[in-house]
C-alpha cells in the first residue's frame, strides 16, 4: 500500500483526491498540505477520507513526519519546483499537476532530482488518456495516416476577471503565465505528442480583454516538426460568455481525424484510407462525457504512474514530456518576445523573462 499525500487543495485537487481513492488497495491518503485551511476543509468536505486525516500548512514539515510514498504537488505553477525537488529528494514519487515548472532550468532540475533519488516523476498531463486521444495515437503509432501534413490544435475557452480574481497568483507571470501556460499547454503537449521532435515556432500574442492580469490571453502560433509536418495552434480565453471547445485535427496522406469536446473527449471525425474500422463505431467508442475540462484522465494517470512504480518502468508522461510540453509554450513566449521564429532544443528560458510584455 503507498501512503499519498497531497499539497494544495485547490480548484483542481479533488480530481486528484478522487484518483487515489479510485486506487484502493494500492493507495490510500495519509496526508494533505496547504497555506490555507479553509482549502483543505473544502477540498475533504466531499471526499471518502478519515475526519482526522493529518492535516499540515508547511509541506516540509509533512514530508518530515509522514514521510509519504507518493505526493500529489497541485500548488500554483510558479511552486512546482521548489516542492517537487523537495518531495523527490525526500524519497516520494511526484505527480505534479502542469506545468512541471515555469523555466527550462527548473524542469532539468526536477528530472535530475528524480534520477539521482531514483524516484517516479509524473506530470499530469490527464488528456492524454482520453479515449479519442489514445485511439489517434494508436493510429499514428500504426502509420495509418501516411504521410502527416499537418495538425491544427484549438483551445477556445473563456476565464473572466472572478475567475483571476479568485487567487492572487493566477495570471502572473513569476506564478503561472498566460493562458497559453494554463489553460492551454495540455493542447501543446498532445500536439507535441502527435508531431513529435519539433524544429521551429513562431508565435503571436497579446492581452486584449484581461487588463488585470499580467500574462497573454490569447496567442496563436505556427510549428514546424523536424518530420516536415506542421503544425497551427490557437489558445484564447477570450470566449463569450463560457468554454466553447478544445479540438485538433489530424491530416495525413491516407486519414483525416478530429478529436473535439470540451476538452478532447471526443472524436469528431474519423476517415482512413485502409478502412480498418466504421468510423461511426469509433466515434461511439469514444465519445466521453466528463461533468467538467479535467475529463476522466486523473484516475487513469494515477492509475500508470502507481504501475510505473511498481514495475520500474516509465511512466506515460514523465518528466521528459512534460518538460516538451513546457518548451513549447516557452518558444512561442520567446517568439513573442523577440518577434522571429525560435528555433528547438530551447536554451534555459523562463515565464519570468516576459515580465512587462503586455
Amino acid at each position: 500500500m503507498l501512503n499519498f499525500a497531497i499539497i494544495g487543495t485547490g480548484r483542481i485537487s479533488a480530481n486528484h483526491i478522487a484518483a487515489a481513492a479510485a486506487m484502493s488497495g494500492e493507495m490510500r491518503l495519509t496526508a494533505v498540505c496547504d497555506i490555507l485551511p479553509d482549502n483543505i476543509n473544502t477540498a475533504l468536505r466531499n471526499a471518502d477520507v478519515p475526519s482526522d486525516i493529518p492535516k499540515y500548512s508547511n509541506y516540509m514539515k509533512m514530508m518530515d513526519e509522514q514521510r509519504p510514498d507518493v505526493v500529489a504537488i497541485a500548488t500554483d505553477s510558479g511552486t512546482h519546483e521548489e516542492i517537487g525537488k523537495h518531495c523527490l529528494a525526500h524519497g516520494a514519487h511526484c505527480i505534479i499537476e502542469k506545468p512541471i515548472a515555469l523555466s527550462i532550468r527548473g524542469a532539468d532540475e526536477l528530472i535530475e532530482t528524480a534520477k539521482q533519488h531514483d524516484r517516479v516523476l509524473s506530470v499530469c498531463h490527464q488528456n492524454r488518456f482520453n479515449k479519442g486521444v489514445q485511439k489517434i495515437r494508436k493510429a499514428l503509432d500504426d502509420r495509418r495516416f501516411g504521410k502527416l501534413s499537418h495538425i491544427a490544435a484549438h483551445v477556445r475557452w473563456n476565464r473572466n476577471e472572478e475567475y483571476y480574481r479568485q487567487a492572487d497568483w493566477r495570471g502572473k507571470w513569476a506564478s503561472d503565465g498566460g493562458c497559453l501556460m494554463n489553460q492551454c499547454i495540455h493542447a501543446a503537449d498532445i500536439m507535441r505528442w502527435f508531431l513529435g521532435d519539433v524544429d521551429e515556432v513562431f508565435a503571436y500574442m497579446q492581452n486584449a480583454r484581461h487588463p488585470y492580469i499580467e500574462g497573454e490571453d490569447i496567442g496563436l502560433a505556427l510549428v514546424r516538426a523536424k518530420s516536415g509536418a506542421l503544425g497551427l495552434f490557437e489558445g484564447t480565453v477570450n470566449v463569450h460568455p463560457s468554454n466553447l471547445e478544445e479540438t485538433i485535427y489530424l491530416f495525413g496522406d491516407n486519414g483525416t481525424a478530429k478529436a473535439a469536446g470540451m476538452a478532447l473527449n471526443t472524436i469528431d471525425h474519423w476517415c482512413f484510407a485502409d478502412g480498418l474500422d466504421v468510423p461511426e463505431e469509433v466515434i461511439n467508442e469514444c465519445r466521453e462525457l466528463p461533468p467538467n475540462v479535467y475529463g476522466f484522465g486523473h484516475q487513469l494517470l494515477y492509475k500508470d504512474t502507481v504501475n510505473a512504480i511498481k514495475t520500474g518502468r516509465k511512466p506515460l508522461v514523465d518528466g521528459y514530456e512534460g518538460r516538451n510540453a513546457l518548451e513549447l509554450v516557452l518558444a512561442m513566449y520567446k517568439s513573442k518576445l523577440t518577434g522571429s521564429p525560435v528555433r528547438l532544443p530551447l536554451n534555459d528560458f523562463a515565464s519570468t523573462d516576459m515580465e512587462g510584455t503586455f
